[in-house]
C-alpha cells in the first residue's frame, strides 16, 4: 500500500462568528461538548533523540529479535518477508520489513457510536478520553468499601460513560467475578453497548472470545462491512515483555487485521523486572516489542487501523508495587508518545488513575496531575481513567472526577488565541479610563468562552458553601453518580 493510500487527515470545520474571527468546530466529534482543540504540545524527547530509540528498536529486532510462539506467523515471516531464526528460536526482523510495515500505518484511526456518529478521531486536535479496564476490584461508591467486581458494575460504568459529557469511550473498569471465565469478556462486551451509545475499548482472551464479541458486534452495526467502515470498538492487546509475541495475541492481531477492526498493540513492561530500569531502555524495548506486534498486524492487512503504545509500569521495588501514580509512569508514556509520533503511528497514553487505595487527596492530586500532563502531550487517545490501586481497583468517583479535570486540562492545553480581537488594543482605548470592562460588548461575548467553569470543583463563597452544609468534592460527586444513575 503506498503512502497516497492511507487515510488523509480530514479538513477542518469551521464556522465564522458574529465577530469574525475563526472559532473551531467540535460538532463533527459528536458529544464531545465544549472541549476545544489543543494547540500546546509538551515533549520529553527531540527528534534526534527519538531517531535513536528507532535505531535501538531496529537494532533489537533484527540482532536477536523476539520470540513469535504462532507457528504460522513464524513460518511465514520466515519463508515469505526474509525473517530469520536465530539459534534460540527467536525471529529476527530485517530493518527493510520493518520500515515498510510502518509505511502502511494508517496516519488516522475512527471509531463511531452505535447511531453512526464520528466520536473518535486520532487525527482531531481533540484527545479522546476513555476508562480503564479489567481491575479485580471496584471501590463501591456507596459504601466507600472495596469488593469485588459484578457484571452490575459493568453496567453502571457504562451507564455513566454513556452521561459524562468529556468522555469519548466506555471501557469496563472492572473485571465481572460473579461470570465465569470463558463468558466474561463477552458479557463485559455486551453489557457496554447496551448501556452505552459510544464506541468502546474491549478486552478479548483468545481467538474464540474475539469471534464471540466480533459476531455481537456485526449484529449490532448490521453486517461485517459496516463495522470495518464505522468500527465501534478498539480491542485492546499486547506482547508479553520481554520480546515475546504469544500465540493468542498473533491470532488475534491477524484477526483483526483482515476484519479491519482497529486494536491498540502494546505491551505491559515493568522497569527492572522484564526490561531495563531506565526510561529509555523501557521504552526501547517496549516500542520494539509494539513494532513486531505492528508489523505482523500490517503483513495481514496492509492498511489495517492501529494505535501503539508502551504501558511502562514502574515498580516500587520496597515492596514491588506498581505506581500508576507516579512520575515515571508518565514520563515513560509521554516518550513512547513522542517516538510513536515520530515515526507516524497513532499513539496512547495512560492518565486518571492513582496509587492511593480509595479515593481521597492522594488519589485527586496524582489523577490532577497526570490527567494535565496527558492533556499537554496531546496524544489522540487516554486510557486509564478512574485506576486505584495501581491499576487493580475501579472507581466511578474517580471516574467522574477525571470528566471534571478533562474540562480543566483541555482549557488548559488549547491555549490563548493571539491575534489583534484578543489582544483587544480598542477595548482598552475605550474602558480603561471609566474601568467599564465587565459591560463592554467585548466582556459580554467572549465571557462563556473565555474561562472554563467547573461543575463539580468548589468555587462558590465561603458562607455560601457553610450554608449548603460544607460538602466537599466526594459528598459532591456521589450525588452527581445518584444522578447519573437514575
Amino acid at each position: 500500500m503506498d503512502q497516497s493510500a492511507k487515510t488523509k487527515k480530514p479538513a477542518r470545520l469551521r464556522r465564522k462568528s458574529s465577530r469574525g474571527e475563526k472559532i473551531s468546530r467540535k460538532s463533527h466529534i459528536a458529544g464531545i461538548g465544549t472541549l476545544r482543540d489543543q494547540k500546546h504540545r509538551i515533549s520529553i524527547m527531540t527528534g534526534a533523540e527519538a531517531g535513536l530509540i528507532h535505531d535501538a528498536v531496529l537494532n533489537i529486532l533484527w540482532s536477536f529479535g523476539v520470540l513469535v510462539e504462532h507457528p504460522a506467523s513464524r513460518k511465514t515471516l520466515i519463508e515469505e518477508h526474509g525473517c530469520i531464526e536465530a539459534d534460540n528460536e527467536y525471529i529476527r526482523f530485517p530493518p527493510d520489513l520493518v520500515q515498510n510495515a510502518l509505511s502502511t500505518v494508517p496516519s488516522s484511526v475512527q471509531l463511531y457510536d452505535l447511531n453512526g456518529n464520528l466520536k473518535v478521531d486520532t487525527n482531531s486536535k481533540l484527545t479522546a478520553y476513555c476508562p480503564g479496564h479489567n481491575c479485580v476490584r471496584i471501590l463501591d461508591h456507596e459504601t466507600g468499601k472495596l469488593r469485588p467486581c459484578t457484571l452490575e458494575d459493568i453496567r453502571r460504568t457504562a451507564t455513566v460513560c454513556e452521561k459524562l459529557p468529556n468522555i469519548a469511550m466506555s471501557c469496563s473498569l472492572g473485571y465481572p467475578s460473579d461470570v465465569n471465565a470463558e463468558d466474561e469478556a463477552f458479557e463485559t462486551a455486551k453489557t457496554l453497548f447496551e448501556h452505552c451509545a459510544k464506541p468502546a475499548a474491549i478486552l478479548a482472551h483468545d481467538d474464540a472470545i474475539q469471534t464471540r464479541i466480533v459476531d455481537h458486534l456485526v449484529t449490532l452495526v448490521g453486517s461485517a462491512e459496516k463495522l470495518a467502515e464505522k468500527p465501534v470498538a478498539i480491542e485492546l492487546m499486547g506482547p508479553i515483555s520481554p520480546l515475546k509475541l504469544p500465540e493468542d495475541f498473533c491470532q488475534r492481531l491477524i484477526n483483526a487485521a483482515r476484519m479491519r477492526l482497529p486494536v491498540v498493540c502494546y505491551p505491559a513492561t515493568f522497569p527492572g523486572m522484564s526490561s531495563p530500569i531506565s526510561a529509555a531502555g523501557a521504552i526501547a524495548q517496549s516500542s520494539a516489542e509494539a513494532i513486531a506486534g505492528l508489523v505482523l498486524h500490517q503483513l495481514s492487512q496492509p492498511g489495517a487501523p492501529v494505535v501503539c503504545g508502551s504501558s511502562v509500569l514502574p515498580m516500587d521495588m520496597r515492596q514491588a508495587d506498581l505506581a500508576y501514580g507516579s512520575p515515571e509512569y508518565m514520563l515513560t508514556g509521554l516518550g513512547a508518545a513522542d517516538y510513536f509520533k515520530h515515526i507516524g503511528v497513532p499513539s496512547w497514553i495512560g492518565a486518571g488513575c492513582s496509587d492511593s487505595h480509595d479515593f481521597d487527596a492522594q488519589a485527586a492530586s496524582e489523577a490532577g496531575a497526570n490527567m494535565a500532563i496527558a492533556a499537554m502531550a496531546s496524544t489522540p487517545f487516554v486510557h486509564n481513567l478512574g485506576y486505584l490501586s495501581g491499576g487493580r481497583t475501579g472507581s466511578l468517583e474517580m471516574l467522574v472526577l477525571c470528566d471534571e479535570l478533562v474540562g480543566w486540562s483541555n482549557q488548559m492545553a488549547a491555549g490563548c488565541v493571539i491575534d489583534a480581537d484578543s489582544i483587544a488594543v480598542d477595548v482598552i482605548r475605550r474602558a480603561s479610563h471609566d474601568n467599564s470592562f465587565l459591560t463592554d460588548q467585548h466582556t459580554q461575548d467572549r465571557y462563556l468562552t473565555e474561562n472554563w467553569f467547573p461543575s463539580l470543583l468548589e468555587r462558590s463563597d465561603a458562607d455560601a458553601w457553610m450554608e449548603r452544609g460544607s460538602p466537599d468534592l466526594r459528598h459532591r460527586i456521589r450525588e452527581n453518580l445518584a444522578q447519573l444513575l437514575r
